[in-house]
């Protein structure tokens, strides 16, 4: 019997909320299952993510397949990389050792994220802040633009041109 680790959909209409099952491939996707492991809740934010991570690793260790989704899900908890670990033959100490390094690693990946997100949110205000001000000082620029250099030299040719034509007419 082929074992997969799949999700559930549970909850209402546009409401989706999914259990973490090992089910028969053979099963409906909704339908019978073996055992549930864990729950993913996409709704909440940020999204929720509970696994028996014991559960988890025996069923992987048993040859189940994760679904694509279920499979990183699985990574963000950590699970993926404590079973290749174990697979690998190391000693549980070095497999601890290596799961509390990752945990570094996603606290100071998450710290970069929020600190992007600040930014991205700071520039956002500055860009609404600068939209805002040009209509309140458009009045004020508009007799600037009419004084500019460029449109006096061309506005003092042509009537000097016209001068000279009057001129040459008398």
């Amino acid at each position: 019997m082929a074992v997969k680790l799949r999700l559930r959909r549970m909850g209402r209409k546009k409401r989706p909320f999914y259990r973490i099952v090992a089910a028969d491939a053979r099963a409906p996707r909704d339908g019978r299952f073996i055992e549930e492991i864990g729950y993913y809740n996409p709704i909440a934010d940020p999204a929720v993510i509970e696994v028996k991570e014991e559960r988890a690793l025996y069923w992987l260790q048993q040859g189940a397949i994760p679904t694509d989704t279920v499979k990183s899900l699985l990574r963000k908890k950590g699970i993926i990389l404590k079973f290749d670990l174990l697979k690998k033959g190391l000693p549980p100490e070095k497999v601890e050792e290596e799961l509390k390094k990752w945990e570094v690693l996603q606290i100071e990946r998450a710290k970069r994220e929020e600190a992007k997100r600040a930014q991205a949110a700071k520039a956002a205000a500055k860009k609404e802040e600068k939209v805002e001000t040009p209509q309140e000082a458009e009045p004020a620029e508009t007799p600037a633009e009419e004084e500019t250099p460029e449109k006096n030299d061309t506005q003092g040719t042509e009537a000097s041109s016209e001068e000279n034509t009057k001129e040459e007419q008398n």
